[in-house]
């Protein structure tokens, strides 16, 4: 049986891998590892997870894991925000001239992960477009069960989803983006979306997500056929 690693940029990421993500891979016979937290920064020998606004932390994480797992069948994967990705991520400066194509510009940004570290054909780069909450997009109802009485705000969220082909183009500018829309009709959900975030899309069920977002179909679809 295949392993996955999954390389979260925060605690949603990380605890919707674990929630969701685990059990739907493991019918199509690959084993999730326990998700894990990004690297941002080293000091005094120890590695400090989650969050960070520096590339090279991650990188170095990652090399480290492809290193010490030197086995076909264990693979590697990322779950990173397009939105607010670090400055010196490789292919930045390429693929800003993609802005007005998100789908081939997160590719090229993938691309340009992959080869910075070595091409190693078990690494499966993800970018997320733009970033998690885009899949909470798919079904705006399941909002009420999490915050009763708010039938206005659910009807704002549909119509945010409905002005965009799928919920991945929903931009990424500071106020605009997925999650800073979702704050702005649930000022509450920014302090519990680890927890909120990867129940709703739990709720919501990956066939809606797949559907609704062709980006996150593609990249499951690879995880499920890794055997």
């Amino acid at each position: 049986m295949p392993r996955l690693y999954v390389f979260a940029e925060g605690q949603t990421e990380q605890t919707f891998a674990n929630l969701v993500l685990r059990d739907h891979l493991a019918s199509f016979g690959v084993y999730l590892q326990p998700a894990v937290l990004i690297a941002h920064a080293r000091k005094k020998g120890k590695t400090h997870r989650g969050g960070g606004r520096r590339y090279q932390p991650l990188r170095k994480d990652v090399e480290t894991f492809l290193r010490q797992e030197k086995s076909n069948d264990v693979f590697f994967t990322t779950m990173i925000d397009l939105y607010a990705l670090y400055s010196d991520f490789p292919g930045q400066q390429e693929a800003a001239k993609l802005s007005h194509l998100p789908y081939e510009r997160v590719k090229f940004l993938e691309s340009a992960f992959h080869q910075d570290l070595g091409g190693d054909p078990r690494l499966i780069p993800h970018l997320q477009l733009h970033e998690f909450e885009a899949c909470l997009y798919c079904k705006p109802e399941a909002f009420v069960g999490f915050y009763p009485g708010t039938t206005r705000e659910v009807g704002e969220i549909r119509a945010i989803a409905e002005a965009y082909d799928s919920p991945e183009l929903i931009n990424d500018g500071q106020h605009t983006a997925p999650s800073k829309r979702i704050a702005q009709h649930f000022p509450d959900y920014l302090k519990a979306k680890s927890v909120v975030g990867p129940a709703l899309a739990a709720q919501i069920g990956l066939s809606c997500i797949r559907e609704r977002c062709p980006h996150f179909d593609l990249w499951l679809t690879r995880l499920e056929t890794l055997v």
